[in-house]
């Protein structure tokens, strides 16, 4: 683990701060670029003419990046979530199509994972008993985390089931906190009440509560109007209306595995090898099952929640354990996350350090 802590050090101090903030400088200026030039390009081709360059560039910049939280950060919000918002902007659809949108709030929900909440149910003076429950959440999952970080010291002693379980909570628990600090930062800065990404997912009862309603929403909201309901709108001319969303529902998922399958190569910057692809796939497959099922029976017969709950969720996990966790694996994606943890918090206690015992001279005060 030592040798991963210098490893990091030098990739951070040869230059992946300086490239992080080169990247997302040309990432405003391109997002600008886009806001004024959809003033006067109409929607349709036109506009979309006009933004392809900047589709072309945001999935060349995460290139730039080697670390697991400012590279995959980075690829995630613009590679994925940056274009698909400029792809619905292009055909005037979408939150960024409004002409009253001011610039700040064109940038931040263009590369942000956030989405405004239409009507807020509390004023702005009142804190909600929801907020506070939500606040004492994030700090109990950040404690978790670093229970997690301290429990792979032992990874010699714990089972290998053991551990990829570990791996999903740490997952989760990790995408859900940083999320959960841009929205902070946005909402700081733009005065709104935003969407909560994440609903508790642990709780979920099927699949298609676990996928539609409770894990990534920012995600499903981004893959409905791009891939659901186009895909919706043309089956429904071959199907009756009742089976339509079945091929809309798999096509999404095509769509998740192929954008997921890229988040993992700029992580590792190795040849894929499709687990990821056959995770999503299957998880599309047993998903249309399961809506099928539920159109069949209409609603005469439920699985009791105390048993699709744990069932849904075993099912997630196991799956992750099979098809997803290799490729985090062969990217070194752990290690890696850990070793820039521990070179975080080498810096942060060297820079304190050094601010706190550096001598005062004429010149410093000066």
């Amino acid at each position: 683990m030592e040798g991963e802590i210098f490893e990091v050090i030098r990739v951070w101090m040869e230059g992946e701060l300086s490239n992080f903030i080169k990247v997302w400088a040309a990432v405003f200026t391109a997002l600008s670029y886009c806001y004024f030039a959809g003033k006067f390009v109409p929607k349709g081709l036109p506009r979309l003419l006009i933004v392809f360059p900047v589709l072309c560039l945001f999935l060349n910049l995460p290139l730039h990046l080697h670390t697991m939280h400012l590279g995959g950060m980075t690829a995630f919000f613009i590679a994925w979530l940056a274009n698909f918002k400029l792809l619905m902007f292009a055909f005037d659809i979408g939150p960024l199509s409004d002409p009253s949108i001011s610039l700040p709030r064109f940038l931040f929900l263009a590369c942000f994972p956030i989405k405004i909440q239409q009507n807020p149910k509390n004023p702005s003076h009142k804190k909600s008993k929801k907020g506070q429950q939500s606040l004492l959440s994030y700090a109990i999952k950040t404690l978790l985390v670093g229970v997690i970080v301290r429990a792979y010291e032992y990874t010699d002693q714990i089972g290998p089931i053991l551990i990829q379980i570990i791996y999903c909570f740490h997952i989760y628990f990790g995408i859900e906190i940083i999320l959960a600090m841009v929205a902070a930062m946005a909402r700081a800065l733009l005065g709104l009440e935003l969407e909560p990404q994440f609903n508790e997912p642990y709780l979920s009862t099927s699949l298609q509560d676990f996928w539609g309603r409770r894990w990534n929403i920012m995600v499903t909201s981004i893959l409905r109007p791009i891939v659901y309901e186009p895909v919706l709108s043309l089956s429904a001319l071959f199907t009756r209306r009742q089976w339509a969303p079945l091929p809309a529902v798999f096509a999404t998922f095509v769509v998740s595995a192929v954008m997921h399958e890229l988040i993992f190569y700029y992580l590792g910057r190795v040849v894929p090898t499709f687990e990821i692809t056959w995770f999503f796939l299957l998880h599309g497959v047993c998903l249309v099952v399961e809506i099928a099922i539920k159109k069949a029976v209409n609603g005469r017969w439920r699985v009791p929640q105390y048993l699709s709950g744990p069932l849904t969720v075993g099912f997630v996990m196991s799956t992750g354990m099979w098809l997803f966790f290799p490729q985090l694996i062969r990217c070194r994606g752990v290690d890696r996350a850990l070793a820039e943890y521990a070179a975080f918090g080498a810096f942060v206690k060297d820079v304190g350090g050094a601010l706190r015992f550096k001598p005062l001279n004429a010149t410093t005060v000066a």
